[in-house]
């Protein structure tokens, strides 16, 4: 089975299971996923028990206006923008990381200029941007969720360079089903 769709088919499991997932590439390129490594490899994946709530789960949708502006110019999913939002900023407008990506959609400065945003703390332009930006990738990568995810993440020439598979960052392999997980619970 492919990555992506095993992926998929665990995230849609029930919400009721609460278990960590540790992941490991094997030598021929096969994801083994587990709730217990046995050996050495494994990495952890999605932590249970630091994750925050999905989004659907803490009952509010911030930001609903420039959101579904965005949604609307761009083409893409208004709970799509949302979950990379929550994930990304976890709805605060001021947010930077330590990388230097700012707002509520976390736009490296480069982004942003591409995308024509002037100041990243603005709600409404930098979920513009993050949706043009989505929606570019979108179209990059055919519809293809998670390599959309990963480009977001570690950026389209990492995706590109590892043959259009996710990226073997830590950070990108825990962010895309992180995002896929809040996406889901918005359905």
């Amino acid at each position: 089975m492919k990555t992506p769709l095993l992926l998929l088919t665990i995230l849609l499991a029930p919400a009721c299971a609460q278990a960590d997932v540790y992941a490991r590439h094997d030598e021929g390129g096969t994801l083994h996923l587990t709730d217990t490594p046995l050996d050495a490899g494994f990495e952890l994946l999605l932590d249970t028990r630091t994750e925050r709530p999905p989004l659907a789960a803490r009952g509010t949708l911030r930001h609903p206006d420039s959101v579904a502006r965005a949604s609307q110019a761009s083409g893409v999913d208004a709970r799509l923008i949302n979950a990379v939002i929550a994930v990304e900023s976890a709805h605060d407008a001021r947010a930077v990381s330590p990388k230097g990506a700012a707002g509520l959609m976390q736009l490296m400065p480069d982004t942003a200029r591409r995308y024509g945003v002037l100041d990243r703390f603005d709600p409404d332009q930098n979920v513009m941007g993050g949706a043009l930006y989505l929606r570019d990738l979108m179209q990059r990568f055919d519809n293809r969720l998670e390599l959309v995810l990963a480009a977001y993440n570690a950026g389209e020439s990492a995706v590109e360079r590892h043959g259009r598979k996710i990226p073997p960052y830590a950070e990108t392999r825990r962010y895309v089903p992180r995002v896929l997980g809040h996406y889901r619970a918005l359905y």
